[in-house]
């Protein structure tokens, strides 16, 4: 059938991500569900460059970010309210009007200063992230879109682990950005066997999805054997971080001299990266 997938299944490098910031739980779960995200999304384009997810909302978290540049380095943070979100009871869901408000969220793809950049911009609407993503299908891509996404850890001190399963309907003629470049063998699918393929993506449950025992094939084995999967080479991914020591001081060499002295603190300038949380230190009298 012309149904394309995308299964995502983060362990060590999300944990590794999350583990630089000591976010409350809250905050960790749905940024490990935007960094699956980020990665299903990113897996559908041919690409040289950089993949961005990000939102930007009212709510106690004000913003979500994660990238994934190719072939497979992935980085993410995000800024909170810390007073709003330590008052949430320790059983709140996790749902988007909750956490993230009103606002919205984007899509970017830059493959450098010689290629036009894409961005696609929809409302923060639904219950969930996977719901933003389908309604961002829905408007701008007219791709039917199915996702899940799972995130969460084993135990309360054990390791973060997410994951997302992504199915798309390719359409006749141009499939758009999100399909474009990929090669597949076309065949017709009907409303009742993309509602069937659908169904059967639904039934995931979150335990098998972030499973470090249960190999994704045998994942997708289970989801849907009835009608066959073909597997492709996967991509392997990683924590990534583009941050350094040069990046921070050509920074702070493009703030006025003024700016400078207020920034400083004991004749020392010191720059952390809001992605990996690295911290460079440099001195004042450097940029005098």
């Amino acid at each position: 059938m012309g149904v394309r997938g995308r299964l995502v299944r983060l362990g060590p490098t999300v944990d590794e991500i999350l583990d630089r910031h000591g976010y409350p739980d809250l905050v960790s779960g749905l940024l490990a569900e935007a960094l699956a995200l980020s990665c299903a999304l990113a897996g559908a384009l041919k690409f040289d460059g950089v993949f961005t997810l990000q939102t930007k909302g009212d709510g106690p978290i004000s913003t979500l970010l994660a990238d994934l540049k190719s072939p497979g380095s992935l980085r993410g943070y995000a800024q909170f309210d810390t007073e709003a979100v330590r008052n949430m009871d320790a059983g709140t869901i996790a749902s988007i009007p909750r956490l993230l408000g009103a606002g919205y969220i984007a899509f970017t793809v830059d493959q450098g200063p010689d290629t036009e950049r894409y961005q696609g911009i929809v409302a923060l609407e639904g219950f969930s992230l996977a719901d933003c993503a389908h309604n961002y299908f829905r408007e701008s891509e007219q791709i039917e879109t199915a996702i899940v996404l799972a995130s969460g850890k084993e135990t309360d001190d054990g390791p973060w682990r997410s994951g997302a399963i992504m199915l798309q309907r390719l359409p006749e003629g141009d499939p758009s950005l999100l399909a474009r470049g990929v090669e597949f063998e076309r065949g017709e699918v009907s409303e009742d066997d993309w509602r069937r393929v659908v169904t059967l993506l639904a039934s995931t449950q979150t335990s098998e999805l972030i499973d470090p025992c249960l190999a994704g094939d045998d994942l997708l084995y289970r989801l849907f054997h009835e009608d066959g999967v073909r597997i492709f080479e996967p991509t392997q991914l990683r924590p990534g971080c583009r941050c350094s020591m040069q990046r921070a001081e050509r920074i702070l060499q493009q703030l006025p001299k003024t700016e400078l002295y207020d920034l400083a603190l004991d004749d020392q300038l010191i720059v952390t990266c809001e992605f990996c949380n690295a911290s460079y230190t440099f001195l004042l009298e450097q940029f005098s």
